[in-house]
C-alpha cells in the first residue's frame, strides 16, 4: 500500500464489505503492508515475568527475550507482586477456588466480595459500593444503569472511552465540553435546565496526566441544584490526597462528588472496577447495571489479594510517597531535556512528539532496542498533531533505572527532536 504510515485505525472504522465477518478489503491491504506490521509489532509483546520496573519481554522487534526497564505498566505502587498480596491471593485460592462461578445476584457473591465492597465504601467515605469484574464494565454499567433516554450526560472531551461507550448504551444524549473549560460547561448546563444531567470528569486524564479543574467544575455545577458529578478516579485512587482517596480528596471536594468510580487494575495491582455512592442508587444499580448483574463475580483469589492491597496502601504513605518522589525526579530530568510534557500533574507523563507517525515509530524502535519498554501512542488514541510516548511512573523504579531511562530518552528522542 502506498504511504501506509499515513493511515490509522480511524480510516477503516466503517466497513463496506457485504460479509459482516470480513473486514474492509483496504484494511487487510493496510495490515499486510510490512511497514504497518512493523508498527503493530510494538503491541501485544509478551511479558515473560511480573510487571516490575525491570522485567523481560519477548520482543517482536528482535524475535527473542529482552530485558527492559518498564515504563508502560499501570502497576503504580508495585502491589501486583507484593509478597503479602501474593500470599493473600494464595490463601484465597486455596479456600475458595479459582472462580466465583456465579453472577453476583445469584451464587457469585462470597463473603470476600461483601467485605471488600464495605472496605472500599468506607475508604471512599460513601454509603455503599458495587464491584465489577473489570474497570470497563464499571463505567459501562454505571452509565447504562442510571441514565435513560431523555437524560443528558455532559463529559469533558478527554474522558475515557469506557464512559462514552456507557453513555451510548444508556440511550442518553451526550454533549462534550472543551477540556477543563468551565465556561463551556456552564453554557451547556444553562441550555439544558429541563434535563436530568450527570457531569463526568476523570481524576487523572490518562493520555495527558493532567487533572480536572474540579474546584471550578463544582462551583458551576452548584449553580444547578439537580446536576450531579461523576469522577473516574482510575489513575488517581491510592495516589492523590492525604489518605490516597483520589483527586476529589486532594481538592477537598469529596462531599461534592455524587458517584466515585475506581479501577482495581492500576494502583491496586489486580483487576476489576468499583463504584461508591449513596446506598439507594447502589441498590438500584444492582438491578439495572447489566455488566454487574449479567456477569460472573470477580475471581475470589483476586479479591483476596485486593483486600490485602488496600490494607497495605492505606496503613501508611510509604508507597505513595516513593511514587511521588520518583515522579518529581523523572519529570525534572525530562524537563531538563526540553521535552514537551504537556500539562501533566501526575505519575502519567507524556512525551509529545508531534504529527509525524513515522518519526514516532522510529524513536519507539530505537528506545526498545536500547532496553526501554516505552510504547508509542498514535492517532486516533491521541490527536494526530500530538502523537506521543506515555510514561507510567512506578514507586518501584530505582534512581539508577530512571537515570538509565532518561539517558536512552535523551539519545533516542530528545536529540532527534532537536534535529527536526
Amino acid at each position: 500500500m502506498k504511504n501506509a504510515l499515513s493511515f490509522s485505525l480511524a480510516d477503516f472504522f466503517f466497513n463496506d464489505s457485504p460479509d459482516v465477518l470480513s473486514p474492509p478489503s483496504d484494511f487487510e491491504e493496510w495490515m499486510n503492508d510490512p511497514r504497518t506490521q512493523e508498527c503493530f509489532g510494538f503491541f501485544e509483546q509478551q511479558l515473560l515475568s511480573a510487571p516490575k520496573s525491570s522485567t523481560e519481554i519477548l520482543s517482536n522487534l528482535e524475535g527473542k527475550p529482552k530485558k527492559v526497564i518498564n515504563l508502560t505498566s499501570y502497576n503504580y505502587l508495585g502491589l501486583s507482586f507484593h509478597p503479602e498480596v501474593i500470599q493473600a491471593a494464595i490463601e484465597g485460592l486455596q479456600k475458595y477456588g479459582l472462580g466465583a462461578s456465579g453472577a453476583p445476584l445469584l451464587s457469585g457473591t462470597l463473603d470476600l466480595h461483601a467485605k471488600f465492597a464495605r472496605m472500599l465504601a468506607d475508604f471512599k467515605q460513601k454509603e455503599d459500593c458495587i464491584l465489577f469484574s473489570s474497570g470497563l464494565a464499571g463505567n459501562l454499567g454505571i452509565m447504562q444503569g442510571i441514565l435513560r433516554k431523555g437524560d443528558l450526560l455532559v463529559l469533558d472531551e478527554k474522558c475515557h472511552k469506557s464512559v462514552i461507550d456507557g453513555g451510548t448504551l444508556s440511550g442518553a444524549r451526550m454533549q462534550f465540553f472543551d477540556h477543563n473549560d468551565t465556561e463551556h460547561l456552564a453554557q451547556i448546563l444553562d441550555k439544558n435546565k429541563d434535563k436530568r444531567i450527570l457531569v463526568a470528569v476523570d481524576g487523572v486524564y490518562s493520555m495527558d496526566g493532567d487533572l480536572p479543574n474540579l474546584p471550578e467544575i463544582v462551583k458551576i455545577c452548584d449553580l444547578f441544584p439537580d446536576v450531579r458529578i461523576y469522577i473516574d478516579e482510575a489513575h488517581s485512587t491510592l495516589i492523590f490526597g492525604a489518605n490516597g482517596r483520589g483527586v476529589a480528596e486532594y481538592f477537598g471536594l469529596e462531599d461534592k462528588i455524587g458517584i466515585s468510580f475506581g479501577t482495581l487494575s492500576k494502583s491496586f495491582g489486580g483487576v476489576g472496577g468499583f463504584v461508591c455512592s449513596n446506598a439507594k442508587i447502589i441498590r438500584y444499580l444492582k438491578g439495572y447495571a447489566s455488566s454487574y448483574s449479567f456477569s460472573c463475580a470477580s475471581s475470589p483469589p483476586v479479591v483476596a489479594g485486593l483486600i490485602k492491597a488496600l490494607e497495605i496502601a492505606t496503613r501508611d504513605s510509604t508507597l505513595r510517597d516513593k511514587l511521588w518522589e520518583n515522579t518529581h525526579y523523572f519529570k525534572k530530568n525530562l524537563q531538563d531535556l526540553k521535552l514537551d510534557l504537556g500539562n501533566t500533574e501526575s505519575q502519567v507523563i507524556p512525551i509529545i512528539i508531534g504529527s509525524s507517525g513515522e518519526l514516532l515509530f522510529e524513536m519507539a524502535r530505537d528506545v526498545q532496542k536500547k532496553g526501554l519498554f516505552l510504547l508509542p501512542i498514535d492517532f486516533p488514541a491521541v490527536p494526530a498533531t500530538s502523537r506521543r510516548f506515555r510514561i507510567s511512573v512506578s514507586s518501584q523504579l530505582t534512581k539508577d533505572e530512571i537515570d538509565k531511562a532518561c539517558n536512552i530518552i535523551e539519545d533516542s528522542i530528545a536529540k532527534r527532536l532537536k534535529k527536526k
